[in-house]
């Protein structure tokens, strides 16, 4: 194996991937290594921020051991979005585990903003809901809950930032401590408008701006690896920096409305790309998916679930079966789920609903239902959620969306495509790798450094409707009345 590549780092929620990747876009090997994620008390979540460190670290070895005769030209890294991590700037220990974005510990701080009728201008500034999602709360909640934290942040001895920020600082050696806007923008403390940190929702969320990283564009180049501390050349550049969502979005060649892409993982992404900013009616985000050293930021519309994928891992643990292929085989098992619906809001309900006090629900069984009608509507849920994203960035963009593009860990189970193409009404199209975050750094690093870039994920599967309209619609309205009873119970409880 001889000539440049790409080394892309996708960190995940329940799995970090490497891949070595050609300028064209194949992947020449690849790693992975899982993820634990821990619940130390109900609606909280977190995760090692040291173990995801030395994850990658590991990975980084095993393609440099597995490719002895490529000339890497440059690291890029895509990341789980609005975990975050504190750690001390001299030494950079970690200050406490990384609260990861399912985490609803700052679901108080969140209803105080509300109550306090902060909603609208913080939407108007950051282009996003008031939610536990998203890390600001969580910073705020860190630093009030780490004895000594607040003074030693205001002495300038501790950083915060997002997974691609605490990569780039131990990949460096604590010599850049960065991010892009991308990344930035999912953190609720920027500006949709000026690009850069707002000081207005810092003092709102009461963080302090020193402890952030300075914002560039996400293919700008972001220091290099420094010696002793992985096993690439010291100097190999970092190169690019992508939430993965949006490196997703990039792999599918979506830069300009009309195409949507759903990344079906632990959790769900739906995101579009739009000319500029769009305020949503609809529940959805206003984001930037990325910005280039050439100028220009990328704006789009996203909508965040918060349990997909963990759905059928949790509904397969609950069975009792030995692992998804088996839920999947069960579903397949039935021709319908019997009236059964599955509400997954097992850490709450995200997009378009926000609904922090949400709780899973299983409704419409009789004595007649069997395990596998649970496991047909646990998959169904994934399906309906996406569904229901879809429908509000179509009525937000004001367009028609014949189609979707999907990929992630869970768009590889094509009995969901299936659902996804019946649920929605909508052709379904899947590329042949399902994991296309590492490819959309990849490329759009390949791009930044003048190499061949690879082209946009083909679409090796395509699912169409099959089931009829009066069918999807009495499932849809069953779920729907399921979705408003779980709202409504939300509604009437404090979040927690």
């Amino acid at each position: 194996m001889s000539g440049a590549v790409i080394l892309a780092i996708d960190q995940g929620t329940t799995n970090t991937k490497a891949l070595l990747v050609a300028p064209d876009g194949s992947v020449l090997a690849s790693r992975s290594r899982s993820m634990q994620v821990t619940y130390p008390q109900p609606g909280w979540a977190e995760q090692s921020a040291s173990d995801i460190w030395e994850a990658v670290a590991a990975l980084i070895a095993e393609l440099v051991a597995a490719a002895p005769g490529s000339e890497i030209a440059a690291l890029a890294i895509s990341n789980q979005r609005e975990t975050v991590v504190l750690w001390e700037a001299a030494t950079g220990r970690p200050l406490a585990p990384a609260v990861i974005w399912q985490c609803a510990r700052s679901a108080d701080r969140c209803a105080a903003l509300r109550a306090a009728g902060l909603r609208d201008e913080i939407a108007a500034r950051s282009g996003l809901g008031i939610d536990p999602l998203f890390p600001a709360a969580k910073i705020a909640w860190l630093l009030d809950s780490i004895p000594g934290a607040r003074d030693r942040a205001a002495a300038g001895e501790i950083k915060a930032g997002t997974i691609d920020s605490w990569l780039l600082w131990n990949l460096t050696g604590g010599q850049v401590h960065a991010t892009d806007h991308g990344n930035a923008s999912r953190t609720q403390l920027f500006n949709l408008d000026t690009l850069d940190w707002d000081p207005e929702l810092a003092r709102i969320f009461d963080v302090p701006l020193g402890i952030l990283p300075r914002i560039a564009p996400s293919d700008s180049g972001f220091g290099a690896v420094a010696p002793g501390l992985t096993a690439l050349p010291p100097g190999t550049p970092v190169q690019v920096l992508l939430g993965d969502s949006h490196a997703a979005l990039y792999a599918h060649g979506i830069h300009a409305p009309g195409r949507v892409k759903a990344t079906i993982g632990t959790g769900s992404s739906l995101m579009a790309a739009t000319d500029g900013r769009v305020r949503s009616s609809h529940g959805l985000s206003s984001t930037i998916a990325w910005s280039r050293a050439s100028g220009g930021a990328q704006h789009a519309i996203e909508g965040n679930i918060s349990v997909s994928g963990h759905a059928a891992a949790f509904a397969t643990a609950l069975l009792g079966l030995p692992d998804e292929q088996a839920l999947t085989d069960l579903a397949a098992s039935v021709q319908d789920s019997a009236g059964v619906v599955f509400v997954p809001a097992l850490a709450g309900l995200g997009a378009p609903h926000w609904q922090t006090g949400a709780r899973g629900t299983l409704s419409g069984m009789t004595l007649a239902t069997r395990p596998a009608h649970v496991a047909r509507a646990t998959l169904e849920a994934i399906a309906l959620q996406i569904g229901d994203v879809l429908d509000a960035i179509a009525a937000d963009l004001g367009i028609d969306l014949p189609e979707l593009s999907i990929d992630g860990g869970a768009a590889r189970n094509p009995l969901l495509a299936q659902f996804l193409a019946d649920l929605t009404g909508r052709a379904i199209a899947r590329p042949e790798i399902a994991e296309a975050s590492a490819l959309g750094v990849a490329r759009m690093a390949a791009e930044a450094l003048g190499l061949a870039g690879a082209g946009a994920a083909a679409s090796a599967d395509r699912f169409e409707p099959q089931l009829a309209s009066g069918a999807r619609d009495a499932i849809r309205d069953n779920w729907r009345e399921s979705v408003a009873d779980v709202v409504a119970r939300a509604n009437r409880a404090p979040p927690g």
